[in-house]
């Protein structure tokens, strides 16, 4: 992997005080944004670029309230959230917008995703698995309730699962079950 890695930047923010490093691979420019100090098992939310969500506050998709939850999770324990530029499930923006209106019509994300010819989940984790070991992390605690990063990951041990627990709205409601149903989410803090 050709990685380029910037220098550590103090990052206050509304969640906390933090401290930010990027690490750019190829066209993806993807940051990390952490509290000190680590410990033994350091707490990792790997979250997936989510524009709509994460800027714009879309109510489609939970994405905007997980990264909230993390930010605060780790201001509170201390850790990582990982911000990787994989929008839209790693299809990229304008398929996004396309499989949205793909939705508008009726279809669920997963057959909106195959209609334009792309699986129900596009995106990988190698680039994590770098990251994790230019901090010198080899044990982390995952904040997640996707399965696919749980096994996505080769280079550390998963401890432990942390959950985001996030409640439904009437506009993701529908997204939120398939993600369970058909992507093996796990949405149910006892999973």
């Amino acid at each position: 992997m050709n990685i380029k890695l910037s220098n550590v930047a103090n990052l206050p923010s509304r969640f906390g005080m933090f401290e930010i490093k990027a690490f750019k691979e190829g066209e993806k420019e993807h940051l990390v944004i952490f509290k000190k100090p680590f410990g033994d098992v350091v707490n990792v939310r790997i979250h997936s670029e989510c524009l709509t969500g994460d800027a714009i506050g879309s109510l489609k998709c939970d994405c905007r309230d997980q990264l909230e939850a993390s930010l605060k999770y780790i201001e509170e324990h201390t850790g990582m959230v990982i911000y990787l530029r994989q929008e839209g499930r790693n299809i990229g923006l304008l398929n996004k917008v396309n499989a949205y209106n793909l939705q508008d019509k009726g279809l669920d994300t997963i057959k909106a995703n195959h209609q334009l010819g792309f699986k129900a989940d596009e995106r990988t984790y190698e680039i994590v698995d770098f990251i994790l070991k230019d901090f010198g992390i080899s044990k982390i605690n995952l904040l997640t309730n996707n399965p696919q990063k749980l096994m996505g990951l080769k280079c550390v041990e998963v401890v432990a699962r942390v959950p985001i627990i996030i409640h439904a709205n009437k506009f993701n409601e529908k997204y939120l079950k398939i993600k369970k149903e058909q992507m093996g989410h796990m949405l149910d803090e006892n999973r």
